[in-house]
């Protein structure tokens, strides 16, 4: 296969330690975050070729950034410059009845910033098999937006699967356009969806009926309507992808996902995550372990779903955005072993 090429925005992730709030923290842990840039280095975890492209400023943050994607294995070289910063967020992670909370610094961003032409998109895409993008990017500005699409044409235009995490936030979209506005143009150009339980409800108005996401419990049949959905109203899409979370708790979440191809559904096995570590990047490590699954198991979409599960069934126990794991321990996972002993 070719290399894997994700376009988004990367950001400094700051963090009190352990699970203290703001308030509490006299420091904050630095690492760096962001869904296009996660899905890179998950994909480079698994031994792909992948390459990820963004806008940042020339400055020593960005070169830090830059060291850190690297040393996972993700080609940095497609990369345009300009602008004055990079956008930050700050997490406080919660615990038990306690959510986690976002507060968002990224106004203005270089990526914000970025324009139809910056980019040269057939030199980036030469030798990809693979475009990924997802909602985040075309919430942050209108050129973001553009620049997006720009790159979906591209890739359809060359013949490369495009595939997109939906990743509806409603607290980006401020520049004078909303979801359903702007997002039908670029998933229409798109072979494969991810979403979750509300992402085709916000963006497109497509829901389940008679489900409860805060009951701990997600009934994965009742999404096969929302496959048919999206895909009566994308007919490029070959797949829907649905990550099923139950919230019990912070600190507790179900974790499974549906796969429909148009025919047929298929269900991965439900996960109790019982103490989570980090559940930000969750989605990310899902559709990284997905683009391997579908490329590396092709033709067994059960498998490959099986495996977006299990990865990301474990990202939950990784701190940071990125998720650290291997081919071996995801499949360790797969084949029934979740007893997390000693490997010696």
């Amino acid at each position: 296969m070719g290399k894997i090429v994700t376009f988004g925005e990367v950001m400094l992730r700051l963090a009190p330690p352990d699970f203290l709030r703001f308030r509490q923290a006299t420091n904050l842990d630095a690492t760096f975050g962001g869904g296009e840039a996660n899905v890179a280095v998950s994909c480079a975890n698994y031994g792909l070729d992948v390459s990820f492209v963004t806008r940042l400023p020339k400055n020593d943050i960005s070169d830090w950034c830059l060291g850190t994607l690297n040393s996972y294995g993700v080609d940095t070289r497609d990369i345009v410059f300009g602008g004055d910063r990079m956008g930050i967020y700050f997490l406080e992670t919660g615990a038990v009845s306690r959510g986690s909370k976002v507060v968002y610094d990224r106004a203005n961003s270089s990526v914000s910033q970025i324009e139809p032409g910056m980019i040269d998109w057939d030199k980036v895409l030469e030798g990809a098999s693979w475009f990924h993008w997802t909602g985040i990017t075309p919430a942050i500005s209108q050129g973001a937006a553009d620049v997006c699409l720009e790159g979906i044409k591209a890739a359809n235009a060359k013949g490369i699967t495009v595939s997109c995490d939906l990743n509806y936030r409603k607290n980006l979209w401020k520049y004078g356009k909303s979801a359903n506005e702007v997002m039908p143009e670029l998933v229409a150009g798109t072979d494969i969806i991810l979403g979750n339980e509300e992402d085709a409800e916000k963006v497109f108005g497509i829901h389940p009926e008679g489900v409860d996401v805060t009951s701990g419990h997600v009934e994965a049949a009742a999404y096969e309507s929302v496959g048919k959905q999206l895909l009566a109203k994308f007919p490029k899409a070959k797949k829907i992808i649905i990550t099923l979370r139950g919230s019990i708790s912070a600190s507790h979440n179900s974790w499974s996902g549906v796969l429909w191809d148009g025919k047929q559904l298929f269900q991965a096995p439900t996960y109790q995550i019982t103490h989570i570590v980090d559940r930000v990047g969750g989605g990310d490590s899902f559709m990284g372990g997905l683009i391997y699954g579908l490329n590396t198991y092709e033709g067994d979409d059960q498998k490959a779903l099986n495996f977006a599960v299990a990865a990301s069934c474990l990202k939950h126990t990784i701190k940071g955005d990125f998720n650290q794991v291997t081919v071996d321990e995801v499949e360790k996972l797969m084949g029934g072993d979740a007893s997390g002993r000693v490997s010696r």
